[in-house]
């Protein structure tokens, strides 16, 4: 039973219909005035109603940084957990108890910096989990240092010179984790968050989304490459399955795969090269042409940045053949004697 129908009928239905209010705590939102963790807030808030399930049904884990005060403000069960080990505490919790809708909220530090190991092994695993990563390419809790995500030569507290570090494409590496779904959003864009949660909630198993999200104290303005009206239109490629890459003004641009070198490329779209534009597979088995894809961006200006859904394939459910393994086990062997285990041949008294 690994379909994503499937899994969420092991969660129990809400009774009768739910609001965005339904999800807001009664604790102060305290975030700078202008953080884009707002938005991203306000979004999982009203996006919550369109699951149906029973608020006591969904959890909400996360680490330290800005981000991980997220628990406290949805009115679902939660857990502000420890530095970078939200992922290993969410499948815990996920596969112990599969009537649960888990969600995993952590930041850029967080999550590839002291919590790398722990988020790379939830994704080559594919427990079913939802991971939130909210990437400012900073640290803002501890004011203002770089992060794993930073650009090189970026100047600050920690790094007065200029950062020597080559940064994470949080994108890149969840596809060389074998990531079941990986996507990219942005925290201004409603519209564009809600559908990403959307699919990453009708996936089965690990779900990671990168949202880019502003820090206006210490990184203010990091991606108005992919927000101003203007410079959006030929920085931001939207993905789409089934549809051509095609961005710019008039959609005049596309990206082509180079005969030469297998890489991709942009390229004008003329009459001559529009059928070479490629088709975006989301469900392609092979995580080759996504890794491509996530590697379009310049990690300076963050020109040609695709956003959307990069990959969504189906792969075997940690929880469900861990849980397939339990009652064979049970149905061989019957059920386990805890204290024949403890007190068994492998154990030793100590005299002393």
């Amino acid at each position: 039973m690994t379909d994503a129908n499937a899994l969420l009928q092991l969660v129990p239905k809400a009774e009768g219909e739910q609001s965005m209010k339904d999800f807001k705590s009664d604790q102060e939102v305290r975030w700078c005035p202008g953080c884009g963790d707002y938005a991203v807030l306000a979004a999982v808030q009203s996006f919550m109603p369109q699951l149906g399930l029973a608020r006591e049904n969904i959890v909400f884990v996360s680490g330290i940084g800005c981000s991980s005060r997220f628990p406290y403000y949805m009115n679902t069960y939660g857990m502000h957990s420890i530095h970078g080990r939200a992922p290993a505490i969410a499948t815990g919790l996920a596969t112990s108890r599969r009537d649960l809708s888990v969600w995993v909220v952590t930041g850029d530090g967080d999550a590839l910096s002291i919590g790398g190991n722990h988020l790379i092994h939830a994704l080559r695993r594919n427990v079913n989990l939802k991971i939130l990563l909210f990437n400012n390419r900073i640290y803002g809790l501890t004011k203002g240092q770089y992060s794993p995500t930073s650009e090189t030569g970026k100047i600050t507290k920690s790094t007065p010179m200029g950062s020597l570090d080559a940064p994470f494409n949080p994108v890149s590496l969840a596809l060389g984790a074998e990531a079941s779904f990986v996507a990219r959003t942005i925290d201004s864009d409603r519209a564009h968050l809600t559908d990403v949660l959307r699919q990453a909630a009708d996936h089965p198993g690990t779900a990671l989304i990168e949202i880019y999200q502003n820090c206006n104290i210490f990184n203010d303005g990091a991606f108005d490459a992919l927000k101003d009206r203007r410079q959006a239109q030929d920085a931001v490629i939207r993905l789409e399955h089934g549809q051509p890459i095609r961005f710019g003004t008039d959609h005049a641009k596309g990206v082509v795969r180079d005969p030469r070198t297998g890489d991709l490329r942009i390229v004008t779209v003329t009459a001559d090269n529009e059928a070479d534009v490629l088709v975006h597979d989301a469900h392609a088995a092979s995580p080759t042409t996504a890794f491509a894809l996530s590697r379009l961006a310049d990690p300076d200006t963050l020109h040609h940045t695709p956003i959307g859904v990069l990959r969504s394939v189906d792969r075997p459910v940690y929880d469900t053949l861990m849980a397939d393994q339990l009652d064979a086990a049970v149905e061989q062997h019957g059920k386990g004697d805890l204290t024949s285990l403890l007190t068994g041949n492998d154990t030793w008294t100590v005299v002393g």
